[in-house]
């Protein structure tokens, strides 16, 4: 058995289409299909069933997969270990975020202690992150709600108020706050569902018997504020975030019954090796949000 055949073997499994792999590997289909084929030979039972140019893992496939993924896990932290140890200051860190406009000031902390450290940040859905990260393609998930599970560590760094914003025309202009049942009524701009803001909404509404009306669903966060402003509808924002949001026409209320709060967390898969830049990292991260939360507390 050689590794070669396990790691062809983890992308077909992963793709369950030999087309595809072949292209994902860069190598023919008819040699990654015979290399396939010598590993069922060697382990003595067919991994996949296989219809015509369909293949799907069997029960020995998906068993066989978990012992391949967590090999090619360590082989691979292995790599980066030595990596870490011989280019310290040279290292990549994988970022996953839904949080984006936290990153400018976390980023330019960090990179005047590791000025030569290069970020890869990719904006995702929780799902998707907790997927990410368990395979060991993040080092990362900086996230709300926080990304939790089997294999992960995370620490809550922040907890934080979430504010309802409504055009200066709204009939709840001329208040202070609002108690979330009033919003039953009204129409809300918000992100697709798997963004943490979504989805905190989505639950505190169900929450308090019923569930949202939406105008308009989209991936860029800047765009809610301008849609509020023209009247299309209203929105959650987290407290952090107020001053990232236009401010003319618009009216930022608190909201209540119930108060309406949100955790941003950090994760990591906990067996993944912790290089020195993202034990630094991951540091920078923590002390940035202790300061925020103490500024809040004055």
């Amino acid at each position: 058995m050689e590794l070669l055949q396990l790691e062809y073997f983890r992308t077909v499994a992963r793709l369950e289409h030999m087309t595809e792999a072949a292209g994902v590997l860069h190598v023919t289909q008819s040699s990654l299909s015979k290399t396939i084929r010598l590993l069922e030979e060697d382990l003595g039972v067919s991994l996949f069933d296989r219809s015509g140019r369909k293949l799907r893992l069997n029960e020995f496939g998906r068993s066989f997969l978990a012992r391949v993924e967590r090999a090619l896990f360590e082989l691979e932290e292995g790599k980066r270990e030595i990596v870490d140890l011989t280019k310290a200051d040279y290292s990549t860190l994988s970022l996953a975020v839904n949080t984006a406009y936290m990153l400018p000031d976390i980023l330019h902390r960090f990179r005047e202690i590791r000025p030569h450290v290069q970020f890869h940040v990719q904006q995702l859905g929780t799902h998707e992150m907790e997927i990410r990260v368990k395979k060991g393609e993040i080092d990362f998930c900086l996230s709300s709600p926080p990304v939790q599970g089997s294999e992960l560590v995370c620490d809550i760094v922040f907890q934080e108020r979430i504010y309802l914003i409504v055009p200066t025309t709204h009939r709840f202009a001329n208040r202070d706050r609002v108690p979330l049942s009033e919003l039953k009524e009204e129409r809300f701009v918000s992100l697709n569902k798997g963004y943490g803001i979504r989805d905190l909404m989505d639950f505190h509404c169900e929450k308090a018997g019923f569930i949202p009306q939406n105008a308009y669903e989209g991936d860029e966060p800047a765009t809610l504020g301008l849609l509020v402003q023209a009247g299309l509808g209203i929105s959650f924002v987290p407290e952090s975030a107020l001053h990232f949001w236009p401010v003319e026409n618009i009216v930022f209320l608190r909201i209540e019954e119930p108060v309406c709060e949100r955790q941003i967390g950090l994760s990591r898969h906990h067996s993944r090796y912790l290089s020195n830049a993202a034990k630094e990292f991951r540091q920078v991260i923590i002390e940035h949000f202790r300061r925020m939360a103490r500024n809040d507390a004055r």
